[in-house]
């Protein structure tokens, strides 16, 4: 005996401004009497601080209030019976309701670290105290409604960079640093969610063989908590763009595509915000790369690794 929720697209992604159409699947044994069959949309993003990436006052807080974007409760059917074998109950219900006020704006859907930003679909038949109540539960993704979207196509945005031992914030091995090294390169600052993270890197020189070169994709989390705010910088992804030692002068494409729930426009609201960063970084094959094969964190600066970060704009285009 189960019910089970299917939502009418495959990728259950759907816009504010949408109708959430879907089917409610029993699959029963025997007949059922219910009290009712409702249907529950909740929507929030929820907030916490990981007590490793804060302060000691930060910590205290833990888990902060969600903030609720949409809460709605519909009756799909009163009083009635469900017959054995499977049965399909179709549904309906408006996301987003111009007579109704809305609680707070529609922010895409985002699997964070510290900031999740989700949407659930609840189906429960009730069937009266002697009885427990059935109950289904699935995720929707929310994109930005179209009239949001802007009219004309978003041209990328691209930063130069130049990566030598100069620009090193951090301290490199000697041999680096006499021998020196210098990369230079492109890539987008401000991109479509819906296009590739572009660009293009050149080993100019370098005195030491370089063992990898990685594109990594960073999110950056802060959080209103009182009168501070608690940021924490995550690695979501990394790309391998070279593996082994580079040809000097050959310009090297970069070619990353952006994960979808990791991933969402840009967001400055007042209690929290959502930012990313992309950071090129070059290993340099030596004696501690060797030993050291594997960090526990990959954003700690290391003696034989360069880098550089640029931040990264991302908006909804479609």
């Amino acid at each position: 005996m189960s019910i089970e929720i299917k939502l009418s697209r495959f990728n259950r992604i759907y816009r504010p401004d949408e109708i959430l159409e879907g089917k409610l699947i029993a699959r029963l044994t025997s007949a059922i009497s219910y009290q009712s069959i409702r249907l529950t949309v909740n929507g929030a993003v929820n907030l916490q601080v990981r007590g490793g990436s804060a302060g000691v006052v930060e910590s205290l807080y833990g888990v902060i209030k969600p903030i609720p974007i949409v809460k709605k409760v519909v009756d799909i059917r009163s009083s009635g019976k469900i017959g054995s074998g499977i049965t399909e109950i179709p549904f309906s219900v408006i996301l987003k309701d111009p007579k109704e006020e809305n609680l707070e704006k529609f922010y895409e859907t985002f699997h964070g670290g510290n900031i999740s930003i989700q949407y659930l679909i609840t189906v429960d038949v009730v069937r009266g105290y002697l009885h427990k109540s059935l109950s289904a539960t699935t995720e929707f993704i929310v994109e930005s409604e179209k009239d949001n979207l802007p009219q004309k196509p978003v041209a990328p945005e691209t930063v130069i960079f130049y990566i030598t031992q100069d620009t090193q914030k951090h301290a490199l091995l000697p041999e680096l640093k006499s021998g020196g090294f210098r990369v230079t390169g492109k890539i987008c600052t401000q991109c479509s969610l819906v296009d590739p993270l572009v660009g293009e890197l050149t080993v100019e020189k370098s005195a030491i063989p370089i063992q990898s070169i990685d594109i990594h994709l960073l999110r950056v989390e802060s959080i209103l908590i009182g009168d501070r705010i608690s940021t924490e910088s995550t690695l979501m992804q990394t790309t391998q763009i070279a593996d082994g030692d580079v040809c000097r002068g050959l310009t090297l494409p970069i070619y990353i595509i952006l994960p979808r729930l990791l991933t969402c426009p840009t967001i400055f609201a007042g209690p929290f915000s959502i930012e990313f960063k992309v950071s090129i970084v070059i290993t340099f094959l030596s004696d501690q790369s060797k030993k050291h094969k594997k960090v526990a964190d990959p954003k700690a600066p290391k003696s034989w690794v360069a880098m550089e970060s640029v931040p990264l704009e991302l908006v909804r285009t479609m």
